[in-house]
């Protein structure tokens, strides 16, 4: 244990994807391993008892009602560990399978789950040495916990099962001899309390969360350099006229934009300019659109923080001794707002590439030359990216169809419904990207744009974000392998460099 040790009882958001994305260490405090240790003391206090306890002395599932003996109840737990591991797929993202470690080791130190506080440590050797189970992409119904997520997951726990080295699987056996970690012996209750869990879910969510609050401040800074573009009017985006609506993130997303484009000489050269009564929505209505899905997503992360609080365990055990079944593994509170996040994050895109399909045609661009390009005709421009960010905005739009409204029954019906929280997190993982993609062309057409509209100037945040942009992609005189361009831009997208760039020049924006 260090100083830099994140405590897993303190555990935040933030501390979350600190783990998962930057390596964050992590450690139990002494009153949390007491309480682990008490409650596996009430467990080893009724395993004798006559009285049936659901997955320590009984089955799983539908045969919860079959009695286990004693001298078989260790084979139990590992046998639930093999046969759960039955995902199927690629695997998913490191970072998420570190986050799901996370998420687990610290609703079992809360003392609830009656496991032995070597099962924390076990799962924070894991995270401390860099060693990340193989998970297979599809298995979980999101509904008894994230099952056979989790159980690749545990079985590693084992000595058992696959981890990654590099991206590529190896024997989880031959990676902990050479991390000098030793597999663990599992004790009764321990395997189901591995896998009864929302850890998968609330994973997938935080680290969306995370991504989402960079692209939805970086979707201002595109947004403010293609009214620019366009000779769109600042007026729109005054505060007292978004005052009159008091949603906090159209609020917050009409300063953005205001901001960032104080002190713009291109929209100063039209001001008094009779040119447009009004401009398209896609302009006019970008705090609007952006604003809703801001609001969206400061309630997915209050529904994010009161799940990390809580315990998704089943059974608990009870500090008055009692060991009750419960259904807090259930995921539908994280598949309605996985849900939600997709559907806003899918407007995010929808609205923006309407502004690269404006910027691109002569006859509504306000002068700029067809597709951007400078020669047009025997040079296509920024023609095909446009079709890239349509094709993905159309993409958004099915994946943006909820997951969390179909359900399959399993388990011989005893699970009859089922949240689908995985399948939601795992399409708006996806969406997302697509988000930054759709952003990372408003980027470089706005920047293309703003360089024809010389010798007229933009303001001094989006002059920076134009520079910044100029480092990594240059002004497409002639046609040229587009591609690689569009790479570059979605990198300083997705790593926020843009609106890094632009807060740089004028302050922290909301």
């Amino acid at each position: 244990m260090t100083a830099a040790d994140l405590y897993l009882e303190n555990l935040d958001p933030a501390s979350v994807v600190a783990v998962a994305r930057r390596g964050a260490r992590v450690a139990m405090g002494d009153e949390a391993r007491e309480r682990v240790s008490a409650s596996r003391d009430r467990v080893e206090r009724i395993i004798g008892d006559a009285v049936p306890v659901y997955g320590v002395t009984t089955g799983f599932g539908a045969l919860a009602n079959t009695r286990i003996a004693a001298e078989k109840r260790l084979e139990l737990q590992r046998a639930l560990l093999r046969s759960h591991a039955a995902g199927m797929g690629p695997f998913i993202e490191p970072e998420i399978v570190r986050a799901m470690m996370a998420i687990r080791a610290k609703t079992l130190s809360a003392g609830y789950s009656g496991v032995r506080p070597d099962l924390v440590d076990a799962l924070m050797a894991f995270l401390n040495a860099d060693l990340t189970p193989a998970v297979p992409e599809h298995g979980s119904m999101g509904a008894s916990g994230d099952l056979a997520p989790l159980a690749h997951i545990g079985l590693c726990l084992m000595g058992e099962g696959l981890l990654l080295e590099r991206g590529e699987p190896v024997q989880t056996r031959d990676a902990l001899e050479r991390a000098g970690i030793r597999p663990l012996g599992l004790a009764t209750k321990e395997g189901l309390a591995l896998i009864n869990g929302t850890d998968g879910m609330l994973a997938m969510l935080l680290l969306s969360i995370e991504d989402l609050i960079v692209l939805l401040k970086t979707a201002d800074v595109t947004a403010a350099m293609s009214v620019e573009a366009l000779l769109g009017t600042d007026r729109v985006f005054h505060e007292d006229l978004h005052s009159l609506r008091a949603h906090p993130g159209q609020l917050a997303s009409a300063r953005n934009i205001s901001k960032l484009l104080s002190g713009s000489l291109i929209v100063a050269s039209h001001r008094d300019s009779p040119h447009l009564v009004q401009d398209a929505y896609s302009l006019r209505c970008a705090p609007q659109v952006y604003g809703a899905a801001r609001d969206t997503l400061d309630h997915a992360s209050l529904v994010a923080r009161r799940e990390l609080a809580s315990v998704t365990d089943n059974p608990v055990v009870l500090p008055d001794g009692r060991v009750e079944s419960v259904g807090n593994f259930h995921g539908e509170p994280l598949a309605l707002v996985l849900d939600f996040l997709a559907i806003a994050a899918s407007e995010v895109g929808a609205i923006t590439e309407r502004r690269i399909d404006r910027m691109l045609d002569p006859k509504r661009s306000e002068g700029l030359s067809a597709f951007l390009s400078p020669q047009p005709g025997v040079n296509s421009g920024f023609m095909i990216p446009h079709y890239t960010a349509a094709a993905l905005a159309e993409e958004n739009r099915r994946l943006a169809n909820p997951a969390s409204t179909g359900s399959l029954p399993t388990s011989a019906m005893q699970e009859d419904h089922n949240s689908m929280g995985w399948s939601a997190g795992r399409k708006l993982r996806r969406l997302l990207e697509n988000v930054a993609s759709i952003l990372a062309v408003e980027a470089a057409c706005a920047a293309q744009a703003l360089d024809l509209r010389t010798p007229l100037q933009p303001g001094h945040a989006t002059s920076a974000v134009l520079d910044r942009i100029r480092q990594d992609i240059p002004f497409i005189g002639v046609d040229t392998f587009m591609a690689l361009h569009l790479d570059a831009a979605k990198s300083l997208v997705s790593s926020g460099e843009l609106a890094l760039a632009a807060e740089r020049a004028i302050g922290p924006l909301a």
